[in-house]
């Protein structure tokens, strides 16, 4: 392992759907500073979520430079950059002059859902199951990209570009129209529909599937590569800086929680709620419920790693609409003692289907439910039914697990949510696993740096980042019955939802 001074320190730029972070890491793997800008979301129509692609950017240069002058003041001194992001959110614009052809539509989005049943009528699903490890679902990208191409928003496009968050950003921040890299990697690309799982290629089936031309879509490169350098004009303060590391956030939460053996399992707690188990190094084929994905490809360090994920489309979001629609709390770090100031929930049961339903449901047109209120509900019954929805939607996860003769040992915990520990305490009952806190609740920005340090040569095998990972507590389960009585009635909402 390379000198452990701590002025040597690797960057990560974790690019969400609520907000874009930067964070510096030392050399073993923990968090010495950070920069947070709220990245703002519309809804222009029931359904719809978009982003302004300027407004990633710009918010990634900002948190960026914020960081590094404070450690660069300091005499510090960054190696590399890793960059994770929020994954089947798509992006179009023209690379030959940096226009935009439409807002970036967010992976929530459900515009396409009746594009995705047209596709399951006509008998496509199984062949993109069998291409992509994917459901035909609104959430991947292809779809999104197909809703642009079909209205004609990059006709007049000289370089029309299509791509996930991770490579704009790249090309942005490598000099964008003068020369930005435009390239991408397989867990990133694993998510729109368009990938091969076998070839990590581009799928000429699926590209054709889906009406969407190659030329428009980012080069395929290993995880760990140098895509490129920052540009100085876009950021002095780390001009020349290597990118050596990409990853979406939820493998990038895989990677940096060290499950890198197979079976391993980690849930992170973020906007939504993400399961993913390690599956090695064979593609492991589809399981029902549940998708699967490409964990990362190390290049030279290892063959490309496989994952099964299930994914829940709102988790953080849920707290947020509490706080921001409700007005039930002031902050987000309120959920936890307000649903502990009761034993239960009183009989009310929240199903936070805002955006559909996601593993192992897979409905599009399921909404949101508040059920079981009476006369003396309180604010407490609300919140801790909204905490125990949270640990229900990864039991239901788990379970599907289970079902696909999955054996599952123990679940490591991440993402904001889970700093509670009602959550975590409720998480291990329900799905029967001794549930491991990460020391580091980062584990999205901590995996981004990982994998940037393994290509500039701070770490020289997964076995140096594996004896980095810490936990800093272990939740055992309870006694099932109240939980399971409990994920009944969950499941009975979800059935009218």
């Amino acid at each position: 392992m390379a000198n452990l001074a701590i002025v040597e320190l690797l960057l990560a730029l974790d690019a969400g759907t609520t907000g874009v972070r930067a964070v510096a890491f030392n050399v073993r793997g923990e968090a010495v500073d950070s920069a947070y800008r709220e990245l703002s979301q519309s809804f222009p129509q029931p359904g719809w979520v978009e982003h302004a692609p300027a407004d990633i950017a710009d918010l990634a240069v900002a948190t960026l430079r914020e960081v590094a002058v404070r450690q660069q003041h300091a005499g510090h001194h960054f190696l590399a950059l890793g960059i994770t992001n929020q994954r089947e959110t798509t992006v179009a614009w023209d690379r030959a002059t940096g226009h935009c052809a439409h807002p970036a539509i967010v992976w929530q989005d459900r515009r396409t859902a009746s594009y995705c049943d047209a596709l399951r009528r006509e008998g496509h699903e199984p062949a993109v199951r069998t291409t992509t490890g994917l459901v035909l679902d609104s959430y991947f990208s292809a779809t999104k990209m197909h809703w642009l191409l079909e209205r004609g928003l990059l006709d007049s496009y000289e370089e029309p570009a299509l791509a996930t968050v991770d490579s704009w950003l790249l090309w942005w921040l490598t000099g964008g129209v003068d020369g930005g890299s435009f390239s991408t990697e397989p867990s990133n690309a694993s998510r729109t529909l368009l990938m091969d799982l076998d070839t990590l290629d581009w799928s000429p089936a699926m590209l054709n599937l889906f009406g969407v031309d190659s030329t428009m879509l980012a080069t395929i490169r290993p995880s760990t590569t140098n895509f490129g350098e920052i540009s100085a004009d876009v950021l002095p303060e780390l001009a020349h800086l290597p990118i050596t590391g990409i990853l979406g956030d939820q493998q990038a939460a895989l990677f940096g929680q060290a499950c890198y053996e197979p079976g391993m399992l980690k849930a992170t707690y973020g906007t939504g709620s993400f399961v993913l188990a390690n599956m090695g190094d064979s593609s492991p084929g589809v399981f029902d419920g549940l998708i699967t994905t490409v964990g990362w490809d190390l290049g030279a360090f290892g063959p490309a790693t496989y994952a099964v994920e299930g994914s829940a489309f709102v988790a953080g979001a849920a707290i947020q609409w509490l706080r921001d629609e409700l007005g039930l709390i002031a902050s987000s770090a309120e959920i936890g003692p307000l649903a502990s100031s009761v034993s239960d929930a009183g009989g009310v049961t929240i199903v936070p289907a805002f955006t559909g339903l996601g593993s192992p449901f897979w409905r599009s047109e399921a909404r949101g439910s508040l059920s079981g209120l009476s006369g003396s509900t309180t604010p407490g019954h609300i919140a801790r039914a909204l905490v125990e929805s949270l640990a229900y939607q990864v039991r239901a996860m788990t379970d599907a697990f289970e079902a696909n003769g999955l054996t599952l040992k123990e679940l490591r915990a991440d993402g904001g949510a889970a700093a509670m520990d009602l959550l975590l305490e409720l998480q291990a009952t329900n799905s029967r696993l001794p549930v491991l806190r990460s020391a580091s609740l980062e584990a999205t920005a901590r995996g981004a740096a990982l994998v940037a340090g393994l290509e500039c040569g701070v770490f020289h095998s997964l076995g140096d980042l594996a004896e980095l990972w810490r936990s800093d507590q272990r939740f055992e389960p309870a006694e099932p019955t109240f939980a399971d009585l409990g994920y009944a009635s969950w499941l009975r909402a979800v059935e009218r939802s």
